[in-house]
């Protein structure tokens, strides 16, 4: 075993090298201040520090540095000496090596693929927990099974993320499970410490770090609770949170270092003992005291980099009390790299009473004076109205009602939307059946999209061929590119939509090409046996009902024949295809 001046020696190196890193980040700017106190690598710190540190947590910074490396002190001290049973010996190596995991190795097992490390992390601490079980004199059969009631609960919490991990059926992620699990652990940890005192082999102090971990844990529930899904922004409590979490450590490391002592160790001296009730103490209130701001300060309850913002809930899914953060999470946010609505100077308060003076404004130069007294960064720019819904439904519903519907209605509106559109198109060739057939509305961006596909969207190449043929239908009268196993087909007028029926034949149909203005063949090639065209599948482009399989015949080459004309009712188009080996374009008629 290494003599206690060398674990001294190792303990100065370490907490020396802690605080000096801490000193270098300090001068080499915030990403290294980060990566010196988080003790994480640089790629870690670009989410914190993407707008730069400001005062306050630049010295939590420094004040968690030097918490770090105190507990850093007491988590090095030298094993006690003495005899060990192999399973004590066992137990110790183990928590030796949580104690490490906390330290160093979390960042290597991550590196590994998905749930390696919450494998890992069952692992280790079902064998723990079995340890705790033969190795700790309980003294009492009924609190040996209460502890292992504990254990088995706290390990079912770590089976259910790995099965998340690993994309299997598990318990859930709704709130109730997710606080369940959290205080089954906090129970374990509570029942261990009581433990500890019933056996008698573990001091005061190790006793001490038990009940601290206990406060922190019970400190970091309800934190999670109020800012763990909404974040602060702020990484000052990130920080502080970060840490005080060791505490854990020193607790683990120290009943490990005392599992060979057979007798109660000697209390620690009055002295130490009122430090300790300090320590408590301040565990437990400092946190919340710095959760509590004077009135004047800004409450941010989401800011711009906030990472429960990117998603837009729609108004209809929302309780009435969860309408006011929605729109902060919108007037904050920097999504597509655009500038906020409103600065993080702003309270909580200030942004809400703007939000409600933006839903009274009837131009757009009232809500430009708005933004502009705001300090907005885009006072020019037109508030939406999907913004403004979650303060004032009762105005912008009056202009835009379908803004109030739940994700439920909007669906249903939108199929009902589309079942409308479908059935205004009719089969143009109603006696003559295909193998495979088709008619729906094809919906395509105003203004924005040259035509639809047919193609072999299983091919490898799809994707290129698709640009290769909306590069050629520019150079074509016809308005048809042709590349491979993708036609990209025009459409005449200036529309939105158009009325598209596709039919699939085992051998070439009569031209018949009376009532159509443009009918054109072209060559097209299945290479995996499909051709088909794309559907809208929850977007907003493409068509309005199943696309059946063109490519009756399997792999091979096929002709397609594109009727189009243009009627009062709007654009409507039938596609014929058929096998044939002939790479001709033929203009049947222009």
């Amino acid at each position: 075993m290494l003599s206690d001046s060398f674990w001294r020696i190792i303990r100065i190196v370490l907490v020396g090298l802690a605080l000096a890193a801490a000193g270098a980040g300090l001068m080499l700017g915030d990403t290294w201040l980060w990566v010196a106190v988080d003790w994480s690598p640089p790629a870690y710190a670009e989410f914190y520090t993407r707008a730069g540190f400001d005062t306050p947590t630049t010295v939590a910074l420094l004040v968690a540095a030097l918490v770090k490396a105190a507990l850093l002190w007491l988590i090095l001290r030298a094993p006690a000496p003495g005899p060990l049973d192999r399973r004590a010996k066992a137990l110790r190596r183990l928590l030796y090596l949580a104690v490490a995991y906390t330290l160093v190795l979390w960042y290597t097992i991550e590196l590994l693929p998905d749930g390696v490390n919450a494998a890992f992390q069952l692992a280790l601490w079902t064998a723990i927990d079995v340890l705790f079980l033969l190795v700790i004199r309980w003294r009492s059969r009924m609190l040996r099974a209460a502890a292992g009631a504990m254990f088995a609960v706290e390990l079912a919490g770590m089976a259910n993320e790995l099965l998340d991990e690993l994309d299997l059926p598990d318990l859930g992620s709704g709130d109730i499970v997710e606080l369940g699990l959290m205080l089954s652990g906090l129970a374990a940890t509570i029942i261990t410490v009581v433990g500890q005192r019933r056996d008698g082999r573990w001091s005061r102090g190790t006793q001490a770090a038990g009940w601290l971990s206990v406060g922190v844990y019970a400190l970091v529930i309800p934190l999670y609770l109020l800012i763990g899904r909404i974040s602060s922004g702020n990484p000052a409590m990130t920080v502080m949170l970060d840490a005080v979490g060791l505490v854990s450590a020193v607790w683990i490391a120290a009943t490990a270092r005392e599992l060979p002592t057979e007798e109660h160790l000697a209390d620690p001296p009055p002295a130490r003992r009122r430090v300790i009730r300090v320590a408590v103490a301040a565990v437990t209130v400092l946190p919340i005291i710095a959760l509590i701001h004077p009135e004047q300060t800004a409450h941010l309850t989401y800011t711009s980099w906030s990472m429960g913002c990117y998603d837009r809930p729609s108004f209809g899914d929302l309780k009435p009390e969860e309408r006011d953060a929605a729109f902060l999470c919108r007037a904050r946010s920097r999504e597509g790299g655009v500038p906020p609505m409103f600065p993080d100077s702003l309270s909580d308060q200030a942004v809400l009473a703007y939000g409600r003076a933006l839903c009274r404004t009837e131009d757009r130069d009232e809500q430009k004076a708005i933004l502009t007294q705001a300090g907005s960064a885009r006072p020019a720019w037109r508030v939406d109205p999907w913004d403004l819904v979650y303060v004032c439904p009762e105005t912008v519903g009056a202009t835009h009602p379908e803004l109030l519907r739940s994700t439920t209605e909007t669906e249903a509106a939108n199929a009902a939307y589309i079942a409308e559109k479908n059935a205004k198109c009719r089969d143009p060739w109603p006696r003559t059946k295909g193998v495979a057939q088709a008619t729906a509305k094809y919906f395509l961006f105003v203004d924005g999209d040259p035509g639809y596909l047919v193609h072999d969207p299983e091919d490898e190449a799809t994707d290129e061929a698709a640009e290769q043929a909306m590069d050629k239908v520019f150079d074509d009268n016809t308005q048809i590119g042709v590349a491979g196993s993708a036609v990209l087909i025009g459409h005449v007028e200036d529309v939105s939509d158009l009325c598209l029926t596709v039919k699939a034949f085992r051998t070439a149909p009569p031209p018949r090409t009376a009532g159509w203005e443009q009918v054109n063949e072209v060559p097209i090639v299945s290479r995996s046996g499909r051709l088909t065209v794309p559907e809208m599948g929850g977007g907003e482009v493409g068509a309005g009902a199943p696309m059946p399989n063109l490519a009756i015949a399997g792999k091979g080459r096929y002709r397609l024949r594109v009727y189009v004309r243009v009627a009062d009712a709007g654009e409507e188009h039938l596609v014929v295809v058929f096998p044939g080996a002939s790479r001709k374009r033929l203009k049947l008629k222009s």
